[in-house]
């Protein structure tokens, strides 16, 4: 451990060759800080890439206005983590601690000069990476969570920050720490809360609310219409973006609550070529989306689409659930699918309080030592159980059928079949649920002699039943009785992606026919480009 954290601290430190520091040089205007005086402070947008020539950049609390890292940062080294890529804000204020003489290039120029010069740019992404990941270790945030442990709005911020990898401080009610920050924030009492920057108290706090703040949510040019919008952030929606910067189109990235999708809350994918050791779908998802960003592909979450509608002129604009619009020459739509919510009384009322459509590692805390009930039949509701059977006493996996067999890969389900701690429960459902504040208890039926048993726990996850996100598309294109995205011939198209409406194209698990794997999805997403290309040139000549 000690050995991982001595490279990790190279990793961020590491300076830039002399020929990198000459061509930033050319683009870039000199700066002076005085000591003391503040370099970055939380919630500033990070639209500069800050070189040091001489002296020295520190962190500090923002609470108690001490050093907070034992390093600073000197001469050779720049500052940033991988937010700059994205430009989204600070979350830890900086200042010089002596004189300080620097090196600021524009955010769009650094861009530009890294799409040109891959070495300086592998470099750059490599330290912005390593401080991100030091960032989620330690905590190191001006995003205070207090109670996610016991509310279930705080708890969907956890969860919402977690899965796009933002780094956030989870803190117990009735700590100390807790009790500080109440003080501090004059808060009304000592209850859950949700706190950034100094004195910050987020009402009502909500994902969109802290997107905002970190500079995540959406932010366009007045009337611009970008190349080319991808609605959707799983695996097909990232390799879109990936390959829509590389080729150098204008491209937006929306998603409706984390990058990675439902690919993102699989534990262990270990079927992806190039990955013998298996690989998390948010970890794979979280390199795509760096590397989207890095040829300039710009994210927003959490932005849902609400409607969309084609002008005469040609552009695309679809509303969100916000009221805002977003305009585009060109739609792919990569919405992919989303668990059903099961037609049982007051499971609504438990989502984020013991039902869950997701396995994380925010979800796994709130289960540990206890009993766990894990609903499907497919590859995510199998590696959802070999996931949280490390941490809770016993997984029940309820399954409708008689089998397996066809809906699940041959060595999960002997995994499955061989763990102790887990127990498959075949001809099964859930017909109930009962809790006070939090779910409790949920009721089990077996279908083939109509008894049923009741299993104590505080964690459901559900995950069955795929239904596409394409309400939104009604109207527009062709969907099938389902309503997944007609695409190819039987739409009117020559390519296997092509909708029935000219410059829409449809990737991934929400295309009809398309094969539901994680390899399938990236292999639409990259491919898709070519056809876009393609409907674009044909509308500029």
């Amino acid at each position: 451990m000690e050995s991982l954290a001595a490279d990790l601290s190279t990793m961020i430190r590491r300076p830039l060759a002399d020929a990198h520091v000459r061509a930033i040089r050319r683009i870039a205007k000199e700066v002076t800080y005085q000591k003391g005086e503040i370099v970055a402070d939380i919630g500033d947008a990070m639209d500069e890439f800050v070189y040091i020539v001489d002296g020295e950049i520190e962190v500090f609390d923002p609470w108690t206005g001490e050093r907070h890292l034992p390093n600073a940062l000197g001469p050779t080294q720049f500052m940033g983590e991988i937010a700059f890529l994205n430009g989204s804000r600070t979350t830890l204020p900086m200042r010089a601690a002596r004189e300080t003489h620097v090196l600021a290039v524009p955010r769009k120029d650094m861009l530009d000069l890294m799409s040109r010069v891959p070495e300086l740019s592998d470099h750059i992404i490599t330290v912005f990476a390593a401080r991100r990941r030091r960032l989620i270790e330690h905590s190191d945030t001006s995003l205070k969570l207090i109670g996610a442990d016991v509310d279930r709005n705080v708890r969907r911020i956890a969860s919402f920050a977690a899965r796009n990898r933002i780094p956030y401080q989870s803190i117990d009610i009735g700590s100390a720490e807790a009790d500080d920050l109440a003080q501090t924030c004059s808060l009304n009492s000592h209850g859950p809360a949700v706190i950034f920057g100094r004195d910050q108290v987020v009402e009502d706090p909500t994902p969109a609310k802290v997107a905002s703040l970190l500079g995540l949510g959406l932010e366009l040019g007045e009337d611009e219409v970008v190349d080319v919008l991808i609605v959707g952030g799983g695996p097909a929606g990232v390799a879109a973006g990936v390959y829509a910067g590389a080729e150098g189109l204008t491209a937006l990235v929306l998603e409706d609550l984390a990058i990675g999708g439902q690919a993102g809350t699989s534990s262990r994918i270990e079927n992806y070529m190039g990955f013998p050791t298996g690989i998390s779908g948010a970890d794979l998802c979280w390199r795509g989306e760096v590397q989207a960003m890095k040829f300039g592909t710009r994210f927003a979450v959490p932005n849902r689409a609400q409607a969309l509608e084609r002008r005469e002129d040609g552009v695309f604009c679809v509303t969100l659930d916000d009221g805002k619009e977003v305009c585009a020459r060109s739609i792919i739509v990569a919405t992919g699918v989303q668990y059903r919510r099961l037609p049982i009384e007051r499971l609504e009322e438990f989502e984020s309080a013991g039902i869950y459509y997701a396995a994380t590692d925010v979800e796994a805390r709130y289960c540990r030592a206890s009993e766990v009930v894990v609903i499907g039949g497919g590859n995510s509701a199998g590696q959802a159980a070999m996931f949280l059977c490390r941490s809770a006493r016993h997984v029940h996996v309820l399954v409708r059928g008689p089998s397996l067999a066809a809906s699940m890969s041959d060595y999960l389900l002997s995994r499955l079949e061989q763990d102790p701690s887990i127990t498959i429960h075949y001809n099964t459902e859930m017909v109930s649920v009962d809790g006070a504040d939090a779910l409790e208890q949920v009721t089990i039926r077996d279908k083939l002699n109509g008894e049923d048993w009741t299993v104590n726990t505080r964690a459901v996850f559900v995950m069955v039943g795929a239904a596409p996100n394409t309400s939104w598309l009604s109207g527009i294109v062709k969907l099938d009785n389902k309503g997944f995205v007609i695409t190819g011939p039987a739409a009117g198209g020559q390519s296997n992606y092509e909708t029935s409406e000219p410059g829409i194209f449809a990737v991934g698990d929400v295309r009809a026919g398309s094969v539901k794997r994680v390899a399938s999805a990236v292999g639409e997403g990259s491919v898709v480009m070519s056809k876009v290309w393609e409907y674009l040139d044909s509308q500029a000549s």
